[in-house]
């Protein structure tokens, strides 16, 4: 089951994987596999507006002009889905003003549902990013007050029909105001209980909590009803209470109830956990434009190549190679690869 084309990126998976009559967490993954194939997402999250200091390499301050992009990490993950070949729509609320709108018309552009879209309040305000590419020491200034997507509400949740969705993808920074909170949980549950998988994307972002203590012990909470958790060492620490202790609750989430958590090490790759096993998956090295987006992509890649049948470690493969692809690139959702790019190039490294 393993797919030649990860081979680059990863090293061989436990044989666990490859055995019909081991039961128990294989049995889980062929769950995972049959739903996954459904290939209808929702993205729970926050979609904002970024503008690109022009041309690349140029600082903020010095910058003569700016390029518009889709931003948030909810945002990036439905395009890069989309553009892999699913079906996604994107749940959140943005504001109701040219920003809010822009956000609206990119999405359908890129292919991205937006009927569960809505509106929030007149002075609520959709997250704007201005942002510098440039591979070392990038600055990214985000204006984020009173933010739209924290309007999401539970009756907002209701409207969706989870039946069949293959995943319903939360993004963990919708855990850190209400009522968006409470919509999130409502969305766990109401994904559980139609049979879609839930994904959590741990997506710490410091500002926007009271405290790392309240943040670390409301992701777990999201994490114990989770199929699939992501998150990058410093996440898993934050979770856990210690740094230490991260990479060892990673592995321990599969144990509980997860299928699959995924422990990402920056330029040291990746170590994906399942009940049955654990793999590495190397990083595939490019010149970068920027670090920002990487996580996004992986997220899409990932969760497309399970869509499309890939086996697990050569979905978290392709994940691995979206994240390379967009950080070589100008913006995140317009670096985004769709799937013949992102074919080309594996098919580059095999």
């Amino acid at each position: 089951m393993v797919n030649p084309i990860s081979a680059p990126a990863g090293k061989e998976c436990d044989a666990r994987f490859e055995n019909p009559s081991v039961t128990g967490g294989f049995m889980s993954l062929q769950r995972l596999s049959a739903r996954m194939a459904l290939n209808s997402f929702v993205v729970l999250g926050r979609v904002g507006m970024d503008l690109y200091a022009d041309p690349p390499g140029t600082q903020i301050e010095a910058a003569g002009r700016f390029t518009a992009a889709i931003g948030g990490s909810a945002g990036n993950i439905a395009v890069a889905l989309a553009r892999q070949g699913a079906k996604v729509a994107l749940l959140t609320r943005v504001s109701q003003d040219a920003v809010g709108r822009y956000c609206l018309a990119e999405l359908g552009r890129y292919g991205v549902a937006t009927g569960h879209v809505g509106f929030a309040r007149a002075e609520a305000r959709t997250s704007l990013a201005v942002v510098e590419t440039i591979a070392e020491g990038p600055q990214t200034v985000l204006y984020r007050n009173d933010a739209a997507d924290f309007a999401l509400t539970e009756a907002d949740v209701a409207a969706v029909d989870f039946s069949a969705v293959a995943a319903l993808v939360v993004t963990g920074t919708a855990l850190a105001r209400e009522p968006s909170r409470a919509a999130s949980f409502a969305a766990i549950a109401a994904a559980r209980a139609a049979g879609a998988i839930v994904v959590l994307d741990i997506d710490h972002r410091a500002y926007s909590w009271t405290s790392d203590a309240q943040a670390g012990a409301l992701y777990r909470d999201a994490a114990a009803s989770a199929d699939i958790v992501i998150g990058n060492d410093d996440e898993f620490g934050l979770m856990a209470g210690d740094y230490a202790k991260g990479q060892a609750l990673a592995q321990a989430l599969t144990t509980d109830g997860a299928l699959v958590s995924i422990y990402k090490r920056g330029s040291e790759g990746a170590v994906s956990y399942t009940a049955e096993g654990a793999f590495e998956t190397g990083i595939f090295k490019v010149t970068a434009q920027k670090p920002m987006g990487a996580g996004d992509g992986f997220m899409g890649g990932f969760l497309a190549g399970l869509a499309r049948g890939h086996a697990l470690e050569a979905a978290v493969a392709r994940g691995a190679a979206t994240a390379a692809i967009i950080v070589a690139g100008v913006g995140c959702a317009p670096a985004s690869p769709d799937t013949a790019a992102l074919d080309a190039f594996l098919q580059s490294y095999s």
